[in-house]
């Protein structure tokens, strides 16, 4: 069935309400490797509640938006990926909070038959308390097969370009092989991350790890490298998917800083692949 364009603009859901604890908070620290030496207060801070409430990583706005992504859209949700992640932070997430976040489908490109459909999507969470406006989150999404609906072209957001040079510093943080089981229980239930059936159906040899489990260990990193676990400073944080982790791989965060702009990549280190590209995380000035 061929995607409508119109039926997809239309989408859109108001005033939805979203609550999470600092429980939740935790729960996403440890499941981006927050926590991985015991020894490290830094990190006891966002992934436990002995200090106070937990820190609270920015990265975490991506989980707090309720099925971004519905099945119901007239798309093959199989041949489904997600390209793009975009994030505005107006203020630091509080340790836990009573939410409303709005959601729309921003944007649908046609590339064509053999190139699928670009659709893209934004949200808004801010306090249900006093409508204090939090965050704003945008996706890229490649439904790779449902092109040629007859939808306009296009290509959506203009990527962040990363410096050609040494990046002026790196960190490797490893996962998990049972992360991506870790990681699902912020609501992301796609079996794909869980089941080896489902992800042979795609062609894996065995589940991957989330794409958004990978955007929040490159905020860790960043976090932890550059910004002396002052989580406070971070503004903005996009990325590009690339390809995919396999739940076990280190991860190796590059960054290079000008001014108030780090841009970032991460590569799979054992199998020396980029996974991140195009990072662009913006600093309070």
């Amino acid at each position: 069935m061929a995607l409508d364009y119109e039926k997809l603009m239309a989408k859109s859901v108001i005033d939805l309400p979203f609550s999470y604890t600092s429980r939740d908070t935790m729960l996403y620290a440890l499941s981006v490797g927050m926590g991985g030496d015991p020894l490290a207060a830094e990190e006891l801070a966002y992934a436990t509640e002995l200090s106070g409430a937990p820190k609270t990583l920015p990265a975490m706005a991506t989980v707090l938006v309720p099925d971004m992504f519905p099945p119901d859209l007239g798309w093959d949700y199989s041949q489904v990926l997600h390209a793009e992640q975009r994030l505005e932070l107006f203020r630091p997430l509080p340790p836990a909070a009573d939410l409303l976040v709005d959601k729309r489908v921003s944007a649908v490109y046609d590339r064509g038959p053999k190139h699928g459909a670009l659709v893209l999507f934004e949200a808004e969470g801010r306090l249900k308390k006093d409508g204090t406006a939090l965050f704003s989150i945008g996706n890229t999404i490649v439904a790779r097969g449902d092109g040629g609906f007859g939808g306009p072209s296009g290509k959506g957001p203009q990527p962040h370009r990363v410096p050609r040079r040494e990046p002026d510093l790196t960190a490797d943080l490893p996962t998990r092989v049972d992360q991506a089981l870790l990681y699902r229980l912020n609501g992301d239930w796609n079996p794909l991350h869980a089941s080896p059936d489902a992800a042979a159906v795609v062609g894996f040899e065995r589940p991957i790890l989330h794409g958004l489990c990978t955007y929040g260990v490159a905020c860790h990193a960043i976090v932890k490298t550059i910004l002396g676990y002052d989580y406070t400073l971070i503004t903005a944080f996009d990325a590009r998917f690339s390809a995919p982790v396999l739940p076990g791989d280190t991860i190796t965060t590059d960054m290079w800083q000008e001014g108030n702009v780090i841009s970032f990549q991460c590569r799979a280190k054992e199998r020396d692949v980029v996974v991140l590209r195009n990072g662009r995380c913006m600093l309070a000035t």
